[in-house]
């Protein structure tokens, strides 16, 4: 009896290959280890060039990174001035005060004001003199009233004198006359010289110019009423000479004489002016251990007392290494250089720096000039790092 076998909708029919499934697994798993393989050998090779370049630059720069190429030179020792720096104030060499030398008055006239120059004897200024001039004239009446009585007592005398011999003048009334009579020429002499003096202190009234000079300062005015004797009316610069007197350290202090030449030049001023040092202080201030040298400079228009300036004082020549600008650095410990050693490795050198000029700089303390210093790469190099000096002839 047949049967009728019937699909539902619902009902899935798979029919599986199994020789076709092992295959394909086969060559799955073939395919994958391929991969594992070649992955395996790139990785390897790969590591093999990144140790061979770490070791390439290892060989070439050591901790450092890339060892930078710097110019470096040897300076040497070159003879050079020896330049002593100070400031100070600008005054007057010798600051003449001028007062009233009279008696004083009223002033009628100021005839000079601050910058003039004036000449030793010329009047600065005048003082009313008219009590004075009636006094000197009531004096002068005096004084011919005295020669009067003295011409009279003199005539009395040589009367006196012819009677005596023939007895009708006694010797007694001959000395008195001749008393009378010296003592009328006295009286001549105590007029005059009371006119004398009257009339020197009319000429005292007018204030003068003790020196030749300019006139720094004028504390006068017209009306203004003076006693005897009062002060600081004008101040003149005797000679228009002026000075600066520089603070300089005990130590340098040492060094400076008499004599020495020196560059003075005002703050504010686009030139300097020539001097010379005329007094070295011989005591040291306790406080600031500093000492005054007077430096003395002609007049300029620059130059005015009480401002400030800077001084160069040249004290002899020296040896010492002289660098560029560039090869001398400073902060906040002072100035120092870079110096190469023998394992071609920079330390800082801390020194101590005197001229500057267009030339160089000369070090004064520090270098014997014998040492490879850095000539401009300072301000990119640490201590310790190494470097590839190439050197350049010292100037």
């Amino acid at each position: 009896m047949n049967r009728e076998t019937r699909l539902e909708r619902s009902d899935t029919l798979v029919v599986v290959d199994r020789s076709r499934r092992n295959r394909n697994l086969a060559i799955g798993a073939f395919v994958a280890v391929a991969v594992l393989l070649a992955g395996y050998f790139l990785i390897g090779h790969s590591r093999k060039q990144s140790a061979a370049a770490s070791s390439a630059a290892a060989g070439s720069a050591g901790k450092g990174g890339q060892v930078p190429t710097v110019t470096v030179v040897v300076p040497g020792r070159t003879q050079v001035a020896r330049v002593i720096s100070a400031t100070g104030a600008l005054a007057a060499r010798r600051d003449q005060p001028v007062g009233a030398a009279g008696t004083g008055g009223r002033v009628t006239a100021v005839l000079v004001d601050a910058g003039s120059w004036v000449n030793a004897g010329q009047t600065l200024a005048t003082v009313d003199r008219s009590v004075q001039t009636q006094t000197a004239a009531q004096l002068a009446a005096a004084v011919d009233s005295a020669r009067a009585s003295a011409a009279l007592a003199q005539s009395n005398y040589d009367r006196a004198a012819s009677l005596v011999n023939r007895g009708f003048i006694s010797k007694a009334e001959l000395e008195s006359r001749r008393a009378a009579r010296d003592q009328a020429q006295a009286q001549i002499r105590v007029a005059q010289a009371q006119l004398g003096a009257t009339r020197a202190g009319i000429g005292l009234l007018d204030i003068r110019a003790p020196t030749s000079g300019l006139v720094l300062q004028r504390n006068l005015e017209v009306g203004q009423v003076i006693g005897a004797g009062s002060q600081g009316l004008f101040r003149i610069a005797k000679g228009g000479e002026m000075e600066m007197r520089a603070q300089v350290s005990q130590q340098d202090l040492a060094a400076l004489k008499v004599g020495m030449p020196a560059s003075v030049t005002p703050i504010g001023a686009q030139r300097s002016v020539s001097g010379t040092i005329w007094q070295v202080a011989p005591v040291i201030d306790p406080q600031s251990r500093l000492g005054e040298v007077r430096i003395a400079i002609p007049y300029s228009s620059d130059i005015r007392p009480g401002g400030f300036a800077d001084a160069r004082i040249t004290s002899g020549a020296t040896t010492a290494p002289i660098l560029p600008q560039s090869a001398v650095l400073a902060d906040e410990d002072g100035n120092y250089v870079y110096v190469v050693n023998a394992k071609n490795q920079v330390e800082r050198r801390a020194v101590k720096i005197g001229n500057v000029s267009e030339v160089g700089v000369s070090v004064i303390d520090g270098l014997n000039g014998t040492e490879t210093v850095v000539l401009s790469a300072g301000p990119f190099l640490n201590p310790g790092q190494k470097i590839n000096p190439k050197r350049q002839a010292a100037r």
